[in-house]
């Protein structure tokens, strides 16, 4: 049986419905997967809003969700690289929210045997975007990084991720986050006014990635880089297109690169709470209200 979250018009996360059915044999070049673990992320409510309908549209009913992980419980003609009882992680744009789905087998990793099931269904979003961010500026050894809104999903991912790849990181957040921030080990700076003068008082950055967008965070990234080529949004705004900052491309590695970061025990993320599949409108309610350190998990 499939059952799954749907929409059928766009809306808040109360146009989210419920569905069960026989999923078909997966076709070829598919696999059919039983998740374990689905990620929330942002991105999610913004499609069942329609607001991302002119960039990628969906057709109805549509099922958002872009990250899970589970269990290969069927294969498809041709499919070579995985078997029934494999463990995988999915990434894609929608589709998600679903106790098992098909889907084709080019959108799965292999998941590690050390990395939990939650663990690895967060990986391709939040940790994805965060390696590809620090990749895409170079950030390396002797380097001192910027990471705006570093105790969110992608803020933290990204401050463990230049950790281990030898940075000194300085992160912005809420003062109620910084000692998360300091046993992730980046020095943490409050948001707010006088922000740039706080920064320069800890150390001269390097580079920047900024998780959260928005004027301040361009603005304080403006003033205190003056070489843009290192300076990174994972929300490409307006405010960051008159600042120069150039938005996050993805790495064509993301997944594998950061699941072996989490096999490594460089990289895992704060699950701030698990949700069933069933109540995923609280889920995205939750998402849209912001703040959340860490992340959320769907449970099938």
């Amino acid at each position: 049986m499939g059952f799954k979250i749907y929409f059928e018009k766009f809306g808040s996360p109360k146009v989210l419905e419920e569905g069960d059915g026989e999923l078909p044999e997966p076709a070829a070049g598919e696999v059919q997967v039983q998740n374990r673990a689905i990620g929330v992320n942002p991105v999610d409510w913004k499609v069942v809003a329609g607001y991302l309908q002119d960039w990628a549209p969906v057709d109805f009913p549509a099922v958002p969700g872009n990250e899970s992980a589970g269990v290969v419980v069927a294969v498809g003609k041709d499919v070579t690289d995985f078997a029934v009882g494999d463990q995988v992680i999915w990434s894609g744009f929608t589709g998600g929210y679903q106790q098992s789905f098909n889907v084709p087998a080019s959108q799965l990793t292999s998941k590690p045997a050390s990395v939990d099931f939650e663990q690895a269904a967060l990986l391709p979003v939040a940790a994805g975007t965060a390696y590809s961010a620090l990749r895409q500026i170079g950030v390396g050894e002797g380097d001192t990084v910027l990471v705006h809104a570093a105790a969110g999903g992608v803020g933290s991912a990204a401050v463990q991720i230049a950790k281990a790849l030898g940075a000194r990181v300085i992160g912005t957040a809420s003062e109620a986050n910084h000692e998360y921030l300091r046993s992730l080990g980046a020095e943490p700076v409050a948001y707010g006014s006088g922000l740039v003068d706080r920064i320069r008082a800890v150390g001269e950055i390097t580079a920047s990635v900024d998780a959260v967008g928005g004027a301040e965070s361009a603005a304080a990234t403006a003033d205190l880089l003056a070489d843009r080529s290192r300076a990174v949004t994972a929300v490409a705004d307006e405010h960051a297109a008159a600042a120069g900052i150039a938005g996050v491309e993805r790495a064509p590695d993301y997944v594998e690169s950061t699941a072996k970061l989490a096999a490594e025990g460089k990289l895992s993320f704060v699950i701030a709470e698990r949700i069933p599949l069933s109540d995923a409108a609280k889920a995205l309610e939750i998402s849209y209200g912001g703040h959340v350190r860490g992340k959320l998990v769907l449970v099938p």
